[in-house]
């Protein structure tokens, strides 16, 4: 036997061989890793569709919060408005009186701006907050998806815990 040339039988048998591995692996491996492969893409499709969604939604509070600030502006002008003309009016009859109501309502007016914006905010940073909790959840579900990253992530936690909690010298 030559080591260039191999014999019919040596041929016979690795050809067998290799469409009996063959047949096993389009049996059972190809359907099996092309599954994988969909469902790590269909995962990677949502999350992106997820995270557009989620931008979207920022926009829209984004938008709302904008309008949100031109109307409480335009209502604190309105009340500024009013309350200088009640001013005009109430001068001519009493300077010191039309002085008090003046300022308490401005203060008023301030005090409504004030609370509405806050109102706002609240509204927005909330609503942040439940969204990027949800993205924060999606992503942690993903990444922590088998038992060994688990592990990993709490030794880690534990490690930081640990080294936080260490006296000062």
């Amino acid at each position: 036997m030559s080591l260039i040339t191999p014999d019919f039988g040596l041929l016979f048998w690795m050809t067998l061989i290799f469409a009996i591995v063959f047949f096993i692996l389009a049996k059972f491996g190809f359907p099996l890793i092309t599954g994988m492969v969909k469902k790590r893409s269909d995962t990677i499709e949502q999350s992106l569709r997820d995270a557009e969604e989620a931008r979207k939604t920022l926009k829209d509070l984004a938008a709302e919060q904008k309008k949100l600030i031109e109307e409480a502006r335009k209502e604190q002008a309105r009340i500024l408005n009013e309350a200088a003309a009640a001013g005009d009016k109430i001068v001519q009859d009493a300077r010191e009186e039309a002085r008090a109501q003046t300022s308490a309502m401005i203060e008023k007016a301030r005090e409504d701006i004030r609370i509405e914006q806050e109102t706002a905010r609240r509204q927005i940073a909330d609503e942040v907050t439940n969204l990027s909790i949800e993205v924060a959840e999606k992503l942690v579900r993903e990444h922590l998806n088998s038992a060994e990253k688990q592990h990993s992530l709490i030794d880690k936690l534990i490690e930081e815990a640990r080294a936080s909690h260490q006296p000062v010298n």
